[in-house]
């Protein structure tokens, strides 16, 4: 599993996969995970990263390591996790979602935005998204003005978390609407769907510590590639 450019560092890419794979019933309560050496080999990383990761997912309670038995999966509907708002997954569940930077600019808010935030300009962030290495979906992500400017050299695949680490504030709720609509003509060529197709499409408005939604965003995903999952528990 090799560590891209601002990528989460690779013992939390893997504990974030693995809270995924438990969440999306892949990997279900009281099953043991393979041997420590085979399954750091199968994840293309050392047992001593992967006994890190397994570290994290035992603080959350989404583990229990038996000495002398192995390791077993334990679900906890509570526990954080970076990527606890990404509703994609791949067909089967799960997936590690990972981000590509196509463009970053601040300009003045279009009018065909809804009202958000509290400035008349905001940070425009369009990005490739993939989970594990699959290409599923393009998203264009609007942040208010207000609420601080990105540095691209530090941004990462989790955006809420660089929020939260970089800009001081993070999202506690996110309202999403999920319908159809054409692909943008700015996709890349590396996107799946070709410019003007109908796919799945998704706005979401998400609301920080204030009363106005601080950011929005849109996405556009290939629905042979990725479902929209939304748990009740």
């Amino acid at each position: 599993m090799p560590e891209a450019p601002a990528a989460l560092p690779i013992h939390q890419q893997i504990s974030e996969l693995l809270v995924r794979e438990i969440a999306s019933g892949r990997l279900v309560e009281g099953e043991r995970l393979p041997p420590e050496r085979d399954f750091a080999q199968r994840l293309g990383t050392s047992v001593r990263t992967l006994r890190k990761a397994l570290a994290e997912l035992s603080e959350k309670g989404m583990l229990e390591r038996v000495q002398g038995s192995g390791n077993y999966v334990r679900r906890n509907a509570q526990a954080e996790s970076v990527y606890s708002m990404f509703r994609l997954e791949l067909p089967e569940g799960g997936g590690l979602p990972r981000a590509e930077v196509l463009d970053l600019a601040r300009m003045d808010k279009p009018a065909d935005l809804p009202g958000f935030g509290t400035a008349s300009d905001a940070t425009r962030i369009r990005r490739l998204r993939r989970l594990n290495d699959t290409i599923i979906a393009i998203e264009e992500i609007w942040l208010d003005g207000a609420a601080g400017a990105i540095d691209p050299a530090k941004l990462a695949d989790s955006l809420y978390l660089y929020y939260k680490t970089h800009l001081g504030f993070w999202i506690t709720r996110a309202e999403d609407r999920v319908t159809i609509g054409e692909v943008p003509h700015w996709a890349p060529s590396a996107f799946t769907l070709r410019p003007g197709t109908i796919t799945g499409y998704i706005e979401r408005l998400s609301w920080a510590q204030g009363p106005a939604p601080v950011e929005f965003s849109r996405t556009w995903f290939d629905t042979a590639r990725a479902h929209y999952v939304q748990r009740l528990i």
